[in-house]
């Protein structure tokens, strides 16, 4: 095995959130949510550059968790270490990928969406709701990440059903 690159170490910690203890899983997942907040600010929502921006979170950080996941845990010394916030980052960009679009035309609305996104990915991603509990003995990267992004899509399903409940 490889030891962790600085590139790896970046891109797995979340540049350095994963870092910010105690609740490293949080920082993790701001990124995502902040994009949408700029997105939302400067009147970019539309469908596609939406889906693209979410769309890049999920795939580069998901991609360092399955890349680095190995050589992170071997750094860090644990399973599923802390300090990897990677698959956080992928999970909330996962569950706004789910975020109604037609809620997305009255700002205060979508705000409060993305605020609800938020807690209720945390939700998920603390609770880990069946199957994604049992997918974390799933060794190295993957097993980092899957149980992730199956909470993801529990809590993806609850924002998109929220969204068109406030609509």
């Amino acid at each position: 095995m490889s030891p962790l690159s600085a590139t790896g170490r970046a891109l797995i910690t979340t540049f350095g959130l994963g870092f910010m203890r105690p609740i490293s899983g949080t920082w993790g997942s701001l990124p995502p949510l902040l994009a949408a907040f700029a997105l939302l600010l400067v009147g970019q929502t539309s469908n596609w550059l939406w889906y693209a921006v979410m769309a890049g979170f999920v795939l580069i950080f998901s991609a360092a968790c399955v890349l680095w996941g190995d050589a992170a845990e071997h750094a860090f010394g644990k399973k599923d270490p802390g300090q990897v916030v990677a698959d956080e980052t992928a999970g909330m960009a996962v569950v706004l990928l789910f975020v109604p679009r037609i809620n997305m035309d009255r700002p205060l609305h979508a705000a409060l969406l993305l605020l609800s996104a938020f807690v209720i990915w945390r939700l998920a991603d603390i609770i880990k709701p069946w199957p994604a509990n049992g997918l974390q003995r799933i060794r190295g990267g993957w097993g980092i990440l899957i149980d992730d992004l199956v909470a993801a899509l529990y809590a993806g399903i609850a924002v998109l059903i929220l969204g068109r409940l406030i609509n």
